[in-house]
């Protein structure tokens, strides 16, 4: 069964986004490039598609989209007594590699987009290490995409490596970083595989930020 949507209320959300832009300017010196690239708030769902360097970086992402958000996460966050509980609050639905899992997931993304969320998606699955190398993409985002004919957003997530990667047991504060919108698009082509390579040259053009 398709987990059910939940949002916090807008004035909440829109709270705790700015919020979460004066911590992580003053924690992590964070700029961020490319906001005009941000589709404006309306009716349309989109998929923000970005590469996945820290625990942080949905909160990062988030923060400057005004349109209500949701979060595929990994299921297992889930379990985590206050964090899963905040991150449901925030719109966020598990999603594992169990086939079924996945099956349920898929569902709930399309109707995230069918109302009108920015659905923000790590297709790594996983978070980097240390050297901020891509991981191997899944096709899932862009499937997603293309069952829907929805608009791409890519983000890059450029030196939350030398923050928070996999392996480390706690951030590093006052590290400079930067989140990198590019310019949105739609799948040309039903290939999810050639439209994952797509996304995943467009997330790699952030690294000349």
């Amino acid at each position: 069964m398709p987990a059910e949507l939940q949002y916090p209320p807008p004035r909440i959300a829109r709270s705790l986004k700015r919020a979460a832009r004066v911590v992580s300017k003053i924690l992590w010196r964070i700029e961020y490039v490319g906001l005009e690239n941000i589709p404006e708030a309306g009716l349309e769902g989109y998929v923000v598609a970005a590469n996945h360097q820290t625990y942080v970086d949905p909160f990062w992402i988030a923060a400057p989209i005004m349109q209500k958000t949701q979060f595929m996460a990994f299921d297992g966050a889930f379990d985590w007594f206050f964090v899963g509980r905040m991150i449901r609050y925030l719109g966020a639905f598990p999603v594992s590699q169990n086939p079924r899992s996945f099956s349920s997931a898929f569902r709930t993304a399309l109707r995230a987009l069918d109302d009108g969320a920015a659905l923000v998606i790590f297709p790594e699955g996983a978070r980097q290490v240390e050297d901020g190398e891509l991981l191997e993409m899944k096709e899932g985002a862009m499937r997603i995409a293309i069952a829907r004919k929805s608009p791409v957003l890519p983000v890059t997530i450029v030196g939350g490596n030398r923050i928070w990667p996999r392996g480390w047991l706690t951030p590093r504060l006052f590290r400079r970083l930067q989140v990198v919108y590019h310019e949105p698009f739609i799948p040309e082509t039903d290939d999810a595989e050639i439209e994952t390579e797509r996304l995943r040259e467009a997330i790699r053009a952030g690294d000349v930020y």
